[in-house]
């Protein structure tokens, strides 16, 4: 019976141990899902040098705010569009454009036009297309 007792004794030992050893392991720092690996390279694409397909997809979108990628020849291509807006002299910035462990993280913002130009009451219709090595990952719009 006393052999029985010690041999539970270093079983239930040895369980403890290898539930601590996971415990310290599981806590070690994990790399976070939204922490940048990389900058990515990119091209701004002027409709002019655009996909055909592409173009009719943006064509078709473009009266209303829009994020759309779209995948080409080994090329992937962001596109966010900002809607209809009220006069021209608007442009976009590109703000951020970066690789995580999970995804692909774009940041764009819609910059508004000066006072002069706010005078053309000609509707635009504001979009950026960000052209990119292609990615096999989820693209997050920011």
């Amino acid at each position: 019976m006393n052999r029985l007792y010690e041999y539970q004794k270093r079983i239930v030992r040895a369980c403890l141990i290898c539930l601590m050893c996971m415990s310290v392991f599981a806590c070690a720092k994990k790399q976070d899902a939204m922490e940048k690996i990389k900058d990515l390279e990119c091209t701004v694409i002027s409709e002019d040098n655009l996909p055909g397909e592409l173009l009719d997809m943006i064509e078709q979108k473009k009266t209303d705010a829009f994020k759309i990628t779209f995948e080409d020849k080994g090329f992937l291509y962001i596109c966010v569009g900002y809607g209809t807006q009220e006069t021209g002299g608007y442009s976009i910035a590109l703000n951020d454009l970066y690789e995580t462990a999970n995804a692909v993280y774009v940041d764009t913002n819609l910059i508004g036009p000066s006072p002069e130009e706010k005078s053309n009451l000609v509707e635009s219709y504001p979009y950026i297309v960000i052209k990119t090595e292609f990615i096999d990952k989820p693209v997050v719009f920011d």
